[in-house]
C-alpha cells in the first residue's frame, strides 16, 4: 500500500483521436475519497474514466496503482487491480435477468450448474440496498425502465469489492429519492476505504458529495481543490471559460389557444385514463417517480406502444386523430425525443449530418425523389452551430461523439423537421450546464414561436424552471396538474406518492 496515501497517481496522459481530446493530464486520487470531475460535453471526462478503467489506450503518459506502474490492457485486467467502472451509457443485457446481468463474470455454481438459490440471494441483497428490494432478481432486464436499468449497472458496480469505483453520470435517469440512496451507498464504500470517481453534470450533487472537484475544459485539466473551496459559480465559470447569462423562469404567456388534448389514455404499460391538455405556446411538464408513467404515457401518444383506450384531438379540436405508429403521430406533428437516445433515437453509425436530417428528407429536394446535396449539407451545418454540437465536421459518425452531443444531435434533427408538438423525455440527461442553458433558450423560443413542449424530467427544479404548468404521474395515473402560482417542491413529491399510499386522496387545491 502506498504510505503517502495515494491510490491512483496520472501522469501527463494525452489521448487523440481525430482531434486531441486529452492533453497532458496529471492527477491524484487518494485512498477512500470522493473525487469529482466535472466539464462541458466533450471536455474529455468519460475518456479519462475509459483509459483508468482499461476500456481506452492513452497515446502518451503514464498511471500508477498503489506505487506501482498501472496499464491496463482491458476492462477485465483492470477489474483484477481493484477498479470497477458504470458507464454513462447502459451496458446491461436486456435478455438476461437482473442477477444474471450483475453477476454475468461471477456467476456461483454447483457441480458445474450455476446455484440459482445462491445467484438470487446475492443479488436480493444488492437490490434492497439501491431500493430495488420488491424486485425478484429473475426479471428480464428488458422489462425495466430506464432509470431502474441504471440502478442495475450501479448495483453491478457494487457487486465486488474495489479499490476505486468509478461513476459516470450515475443519478442521470434516477429520481431524488432514488439519488439520495446512491450517496448512502457511496458514503458506505468511502467509509470501508473505497476510492471513487464522481462524474456528474448535476453541478449540486458535485458539491454535496465531493471531497475533492477537478475541472476539465478542453481536453485539459484548469483546476483540482477541495470541493469546500470551490463555489457553484466559479465551478460553471471554469468549465466553459466564460460567465454564463442567468436563466429564471420565463414570464409565463397567455395560453388559451387549445393544441391538443388527450383523453382517458390508458395502455398495456401501465398507464391508467390520463388526460390533460397542451395549449399553444405553452410547456407542460411531467413528473413523477421512476416507474410512475411519465414515459410509458409519452410513448403511448406518440404511438410508439400501443394504447388500450383513449382519444387524441389536434387541430380538429372536435374529431380525434388516429395514431397507430410514431409515423402517424409525426405526420399529425407530434415530434419526440425518446428517454433512450442510443436504443430508440439515434442511428450510431451514421453521421452526424443524416441524423439531423433523416426525418425531412423532403425540404432537402429541388425535385421529387432527389436529395440535393448541397442542401443537406447546409441544413445539417446549421443546426450543427445553432445547438454548438461538438464535432470535426457533420461527416463524423454519431457513435463516436459524447452523449451530451449525441442528444443535441436528436434535439437537431425535430428542431429541422419543425413539428407543432414536441415531446421531450429528460432531454438534458447527461448534457453540461452551459448546454442545459441553451436548451432551455431553445424551448423559450420554440414556445413563442407558438410550439407546445411536453417536458418530462426527474429534475424538479429543472421542472420548475422551464415550465409553465407541472402535471405529476403516479403509479400509472395522473395525480394532479399545478400552476406556476400554486405549485412547490413538497406539493409535487406528495402528488408523485399519492399513487402508492393506499387509503390517500390527493388534491392539488
Amino acid at each position: 500500500m502506498n504510505s503517502d496515501g495515494i491510490l491512483l497517481k496520472i501522469e501527463g496522459v494525452c489521448k487523440t483521436y481525430a482531434v486531441p481530446v486529452l492533453t497532458d493530464i496529471s492527477l491524484e486520487i487518494k485512498r477512500g475519497e470522493i473525487h469529482s470531475i466535472v466539464g462541458e460535453n466533450g471536455a474529455g471526462k468519460s475518456t479519462l474514466c475509459r483509459i483508468i478503467a482499461g476500456l481506452v489506450k492513452p497515446n502518451s503518459g503514464f498511471m500508477t496503482l498503489d506505487g506501482i506502474g498501472y496499464n491496463p490492457e482491458s476492462k477485465r485486467d483492470a477489474e483484477r487491480h481493484g477498479i470497477r467502472i458504470v458507464m454513462q451509457e447502459l451496458n446491461v443485457i436486456p435478455t438476461l435477468t437482473i442477477a444474471e446481468n450483475i453477476f454475468l463474470t461471477d456467476l456461483p455454481n454447483r457441480f458445474g450448474y450455476i446455484d440459482k438459490p445462491t445467484l438470487n440471494e446475492r443479488t436480493q441483497r444488492l437490490l434492497e440496498q439501491i431500493g430495488m428490494g420488491d424486485i425478484s432478481p429473475d426479471t428480464k432486464v428488458s422489462e425495466l425502465g430506464l432509470g431502474k436499468q441504471q440502478l442495475v449497472e450501479i448495483a453491478g458496480g457494487l457487486s465486488k469489492q474495489c479499490n476505486l469505483l468509478i461513476l459516470d453520470e450515475p443519478t442521470a435517469a434516477l429520481t431524488e429519492p432514488e439519488v439520495k440512496n446512491l450517496f448512502r451507498q457511496i458514503k458506505k464504500l468511502k467509509e470501508a476505504g473505497t476510492s471513487i470517481i464522481y462524474i456528474s453534470h448535476r453541478l449540486e450533487e458535485v458539491m454535496q458529495v465531493s471531497d475533492t472537484i477537478t475541472v476539465l475544459r478542453d481536453g485539459k485539466l484548469i483546476k483540482t481543490k477541495p470541493a469546500l473551496e470551490f463555489t457553484l459559480d466559479e465551478m460553471v465559470r471554469l468549465m466553459v471559460g466564460r460567465e454564463l447569462e442567468v436563466i429564471s423562469h420565463r414570464k409565463t404567456a397567455s395560453c388559451n389557444n387549445l393544441l391538443m388534448r388527450v383523453e382517458d389514455v390508458s395502455a398495456p404499460t401501465g398507464v391508467k385514463n390520463v388526460s390533460f391538455e397542451l395549449m399553444r405556446g405553452e410547456v407542460l411538464g411531467f413528473a413523477g417517480l421512476m416507474g410512475s408513467g411519465r414515459t410509458e404515457l409519452m410513448r403511448a401518444i406518440f404511438g410508439a406502444d400501443s394504447k388500450t383506450s383513449g382519444r387524441i384531438f389536434i387541430k380538429d379540436l372536435d374529431n380525434p386523430i388516429l395514431i397507430k405508429n410514431p409515423s402517424d403521430a409525426v405526420r399529425n406533428g407530434i415530434a419526440m425525443l425518446p428517454e433512450s437516445r442510443k436504443e430508440q433515437g439515434l442511428f450510431l453509425p451514421l453521421s452526424v449530418r443524416v441524423n439531423i436530417t433523416i426525418n425531412n428528407l423532403k425540404k432537402l429536394c429541388r425535385m421529387p425523389a432527389v436529395i440535393d446535396n448541397s442542401i443537406e449539407v447546409n441544413e445539417s451545418e446549421l443546426w450543427r452551430k445553432t445547438l454548438s454540437i461538438k464535432s470535426n465536421s457533420t461527416e463524423q459518425k454519431v457513435l463516436e461523439l459524447s452523449g451530451g452531443n449525441q442528444q443535441k444531435i436528436l434535439l437537431a434533427r425535430w428542431l429541422f423537421k419543425d413539428c407543432d408538438i414536441l415531446i421531450m423525455d429528460e432531454p438534458t440527461r447527461g448534457i453540461d450546464v452551459g448546454a442545459k442553458f441553451e436548451i432551455y433558450k431553445l424551448i423559450y423560443e420554440l414556445a413563442e414561436r407558438g410550439k407546445g413542449i411536453i417536458f418530462v424530467s426527474s429534475d424538479l427544479k429543472e421542472l420548475m424552471t422551464v415550465c409553465d404548468r407541472i402535471a405529476v404521474m403516479s403509479n400509472g395515473s395522473l395525480a394532479g396538474i399545478f400552476n406556476i402560482d400554486n405549485w412547490s417542491q413538497d406539493k409535487i413529491m406528495s402528488a408523485a406518492l399519492s399513487g402508492y399510499l393506499k387509503g390517500k386522496n390527493f388534491s392539488n387545491g
